[in-house]
């Protein structure tokens, strides 16, 4: 077990019962990704933790695929799903470089607050773009710590020694982008609510 999937496991308790910190935000970035959902989507979302942002999206249509490496997530977010009588999320644990699926076969691939937590997000994006049918959809919300908490970035290595933080890697909302188009993707829609928030980017596989 890796040092990331024993840190989620341990907290996966209290991350199920912390509010969200920007309300107004999430649901924002939900009606975004809904809009390009439909009753034949085949939506994939990795990291998908304890859950709830494919349970709210569960009811726009389509098969969820909901992946995690941190089996205790887990075991929460299908709990959760169903009691909420949610019958179209299957869940899998996995990490997304591991997932075996054939290419081509995803309308979306969602990473919501992820990227920044991956050994190679360089690796996700080409896993992405490898899933994701032609004119399929690559759509992520990334904290991007070089804007607005670059005052973290050195202490950073001292938290992750003490397990007050997972393991995280810094860099800016501009790098993150230019990435996304050397992976092939062309970005369609990008936003942040106030600079040094998340940036949520919209990004299609041409075809």
């Amino acid at each position: 077990m890796t040092h990331a999937q024993r840190w989620w496991d341990k907290i996966a308790e209290k991350y199920s019962n912390d509010p969200i910190a920007d309300v107004e935000s999430w649901e924002f970035k939900l009606s975004k990704i809904r809009e390009h959902l439909g009753p034949e989507t085949r939506l994939l979302e990795f990291g998908c933790g304890t859950g709830g942002t494919a349970r709210r999206l569960a009811d726009a249509g389509g098969t969820i695929l909901a992946t995690d490496i941190s089996g205790e997530m887990l075991m929460i977010a299908a709990a959760r799903g169903a009691e909420a009588g949610i019958e179209n999320i299957t869940y899998e644990r996995v990490d997304f470089a591991d997932l075996e699926a054939p290419e081509g076969s995803f309308d979306v691939v969602l990473g919501m607050s992820i990227l920044h937590l991956l050994d190679d997000r360089h690796a996700a994006m080409d896993k992405a773009m490898t899933l994701l049918r032609p004119g399929g959809l690559f759509i992520t919300s990334t904290a991007c710590l070089l804007n607005g908490y670059w005052f973290m970035v050195p202490i950073l290595p001292i938290g992750q020694i003490f397990g007050a933080f997972p393991p995280v890697k810094a860099f800016g909302a501009k790098r993150l982008k230019q990435e996304m188009v050397e992976a092939g993707f062309e970005i369609t829609y990008d936003w942040r609510p106030k600079p040094g928030a998340a940036l949520f980017v919209i990004a299609r596989k041409p075809g």
